[in-house]
């Protein structure tokens, strides 16, 4: 199967249902080499195709992220450009699990492929979700992300706690749930 193939299938086929985007995954992890094509494709909103790819880029992304880490420049050069809520919110996952994965304790090859200049666009990009107009999923995401990346640049904790205190109180139950968790985490770092 081919890329243009595959985006057919995905455009005609997928939708918001779990079980599409998962069995179209599994495809993409069973072709490996049709991964960059999909994640150009996904950043490229003009193209119908796009959010359905990114659903599935996300699920591909759970399953198996080092596949990104050799598209990690093009990735983070690209997620600021997405305007889209529905290609926003999983590239705000993806983002998240790379900080997971870069922040944990058990040996990871991320290490050899995110540089500190992808750390920081990705903070960037995540500062710039947080305090615009994006779904509750999204923030709470980049919260995350923030919060463990903030462990290596001094400055995000900071930035990340005013942010959460200042819109808190206007926030979704969902926004002040997520915020008030990250708020005690930053909190109990803060004072040991």
């Amino acid at each position: 199967m081919n890329t243009q193939e595959l985006t057919n299938l995905i455009n005609a086929n997928v939708t918001s249902y779990r079980e599409y985007r998962l069995k179209y995954a599994q495809i993409v992890l069973q072709n490996e080499q049709l991964f960059k094509s999909l994640l150009e494709i996904a950043f490229d909103e003009t193209n119908e195709a796009s959010i359905r790819i990114s659903w599935v880029l996300d699920f591909v992304m759970r399953e198996k992220l080092e596949l990104i880490y050799p598209h990690l420049d093009y990735f983070t050069i690209n997620i600021s450009r997405s305007k889209h809520d529905s290609i926003v919110r999983p590239m705000a996952k993806i983002c998240e699990n790379l900080a997971i994965e870069y922040t944990s304790k058990k040996p990871s090859e991320i290490k050899k492929y995110i540089t500190q200049s992808h750390i920081q666009k990705i903070v960037e990009t995540g500062f710039d979700w947080l305090i615009t107009d994006q779904k509750v999923a999204v923030k709470a995401y980049t919260m995350e992300t923030l919060y463990l990346f903030g462990k290596e640049i001094d400055w995000v904790h900071r930035e990340l706690m005013l942010i959460l205190e200042q819109e808190i109180v206007n926030g979704s139950p969902a926004y002040k749930a997520r915020g008030k968790k990250i708020l005690n985490r930053l909190n109990k770092e803060k004072f040991s």
